[in-house]
């Protein structure tokens, strides 16, 4: 049986894994930290379980969906979205747009979002061909509509995705269906008022008890094997018949078992195999696979590819990282009975400590239920920007006062949490920079130049969990074809 060894058990690893588990083939999932999930995670916070990473996949994307289904999860909706901009000192309504292209410049000067200058060069928007090369977000936008249009509507929007920076993050890569419209109309504002209303089918999806659970359901469904606190250190492909030593030497070998005492199968790929150091200096051990899947962040995959795909790891370590943190705070019911709508987001223009907070009780009917008991209500904020890791430079303690202080400004809510909770994304989203796509080719281009070998996560595709699920089910396609051929 062919052994594939999997690196990283985040839902990108966990979904490869559970793939080529079907196709018969024997998984090892070897993951670095003590826990599995990735930026999928669960924390008790006023006793009650709640997602502190990722909390929402796109329902209109199926493969996650199709994934959460497939390990028997009943899926749930958003009861509210409607969310709101904390922007010139004011919480004020959302207006409808594609990715913060107005689609109404009615409802948007009724918003009062954008100054009167800001509003009238939005009305004279200067008409222009779409890019032949690849632009910033803000380049492509600014340009036609005015900084305003930026700073205000598109850069929230992104930060909540992203993290990112309208000026340095691709408009091809991270805003597709803003280039489609002009490629179907030279005039984004006439194209944005022709997209259809939104339809009744929901934008998001969730499930009871946290999207946290789709990884821990995955692990024990799948049919692989998971090893935490196993991190790999070295990977490097040998001839078949022979192995290397821990200097890197090639040496003889006709049989290469696991160091934990379980042999594994001689490998089919007749071009060779991989080998794969795990754990301490001290203590090395070496597994053994026919193929490998590497689902990492972009900078451990480059450690790893250095000598077998030199040129995607140079691609790969270009790739930077924002770093986040989530506050999760839960109050007694009748501080929040003021609170209307999901939440709101706020443009880095206006010089607040958080990027958006999320009311999760009026979003998430579950999150609800599950303080009515006690009378609780759960809330969360997030802090943090690309290249703005000052701003993650405090304590917990710190980074709750200076959460409440942003909330008490935006909703009047002065409360003090009866729980709180801080999990830090340390580099956890990447930015997809300008030609990040044709990046990803020349990485897939120069990892496909080696049989048995495959890359998938965050780095290549999209960041929201549809986007990642794809990443690993292409993966594994890639990877079942091969061996087809």
């Amino acid at each position: 049986m062919t052994h594939v060894v999997v690196v990283g058990a985040g839902i990108a690893g966990l979904t490869a894994a559970h793939r080529l588990a079907r196709a018969g083939r024997q998984v090892t999932v070897l993951e670095g930290s003590p826990e599995i999930g990735g930026k999928l995670r669960l924390a008790e916070v006023g006793g009650v379980q709640v997602d502190v990473g990722a909390e929402a996949m796109l329902n209109r994307r199926p493969e996650a969906t199709g994934l959460a289904r497939e390990l028997g999860f009943e899926l749930v909706h958003p009861g509210t979205l409607s969310s709101r901009l904390w922007t010139r000192d004011a919480l004020r309504v959302l207006p409808r747009s594609v990715m913060g292209i107005p689609a109404d410049l009615e409802q948007l000067q009724q918003t009062g979002v954008l100054s009167d200058e800001g509003l009238a060069r939005a009305r004279e928007e200067r008409v222009r061909d779409v890019e032949s090369e690849d632009v910033s977000v803000a380049d492509l936008i600014a340009s036609r509509l005015g900084d305003e249009v930026v700073d205000r509507l598109v850069e929230p929007l992104l930060g909540g995705v992203y993290a990112g920076h309208a000026t340095e993050l691709s408009a091809r890569a991270t805003i597709p269906q803003v280039v489609a419209l002009l490629e179907r109309s030279p005039s984004l504002l006439e194209a944005a008022r022709q997209v259809p209303a939104p339809s009744d089918v929901p934008v998001f999806a969730g499930m009871v008890g946290g999207i946290g659970r789709l990884p821990q359901r995955l692990a024990v469904q799948g049919g692989f094997e998971v090893r935490t606190s196993a991190v790999v250190r070295e990977l490097r492909r040998v001839s078949t018949g022979s192995t290397t030593d821990g200097a890197g030497s090639t040496t003889a070998s006709p049989t290469v078992v696991e160091e934990r005492g379980t042999s594994v199968s001689k490998p089919r790929n007749v071009d060779g195999h991989f080998e794969l150091v795990v754990g301490p200096t001290a203590a090395p051990e070496l597994i053994r696979a026919d193929e490998v899947v590497l689902a990492l962040p972009a900078t451990p995959a480059s450690r790893l590819l250095a000598d077998l795909a030199p040129l995607a790891s140079h691609e790969l370590r270009e790739i930077e990282y924002a770093s986040m943190a989530i506050v999760t705070m839960v109050f007694r019911a009748a501080d929040l009975a003021q609170l209307q709508g999901s939440g709101f987001l706020v443009p880095p223009v206006d010089g607040r400590r958080i990027k958006a907070a999320t009311f999760s009780f009026n979003k998430w009917d579950w999150v609800r239920e599950a303080g009515r008991g006690e009378g609780l209500l759960t809330l969360r904020t997030s802090i943090g920007r690309h290249r703005e890791e000052a701003s993650l430079q405090f304590s917990d303690d710190e980074l709750v006062v200076q959460s409440l202080a942003d909330l008490a400004l935006a909703t009047g809510v002065r409360a003090r949490p009866v729980d709180t909770h801080v999990q830090r994304w340390g580099g956890a989203l990447p930015q997809y920079a300008v030609g990040h796509l044709d990046r990803v080719r020349r990485i897939r281009a120069s990892v496909g130049q080696v049989p048995g070998l495959a890359v998938c996560g965050a780095a290549y595709d999209g960041i929201g969990i549809p986007a990642v699920v794809s990443s690993a089910e292409r993966a594994v396609a890639e990877l079942i074809s091969a061996t087809q051929r």
